[in-house]
């Protein structure tokens, strides 16, 4: 589902991109969304990967394993590697695009001194 919704959220970005003018921050913002869908794509893959090991050594109804392979530890610890640190970059990743857009949204709109209420 994320990964279908990548796509989805840069095409929507670039339109609003379109109808907001030039601004340097909102071009900042849709150009670090541009590069999300390489890690989502590489979590899928991932997930794909750890999904298939898990089901091929995982053991069948009777306790039996249900293949006669199973991943080795150098295996598994390419894969756990692999997992975190495509994870730990998409999470830098959306972390980055989030505070952009935030900086887009909230330039000039809100006052560096509080108001009273009422008035």
């Amino acid at each position: 589902m994320t990964l279908a919704s990548v796509p989805v959220a840069t095409h929507a970005g670039e339109w609003l991109e379109q109808h907001v003018g030039s601004d340097p921050l909102v071009r900042k913002h849709a150009e670090l969304g541009d590069g999300l869908l390489p890690w989502a794509l590489g979590l899928f893959v991932i997930s794909i990967i750890v999904w298939w090991t898990a089901r091929r050594s995982s053991p069948d109804k009777e306790g039996v394993p249900s293949a006669s392979w199973s991943p080795s530890v150098l295996v598994r610890g390419v894969v756990v590697t692999l997992s975190l640190a495509v994870a730990v970059g998409a999470v830098v990743d959306v972390y980055r695009i989030g505070d952009s857009g935030a900086k887009a949204a909230w330039k000039d709109n809100y006052s560096k001194t509080a108001t009273q209420n009422g008035g």
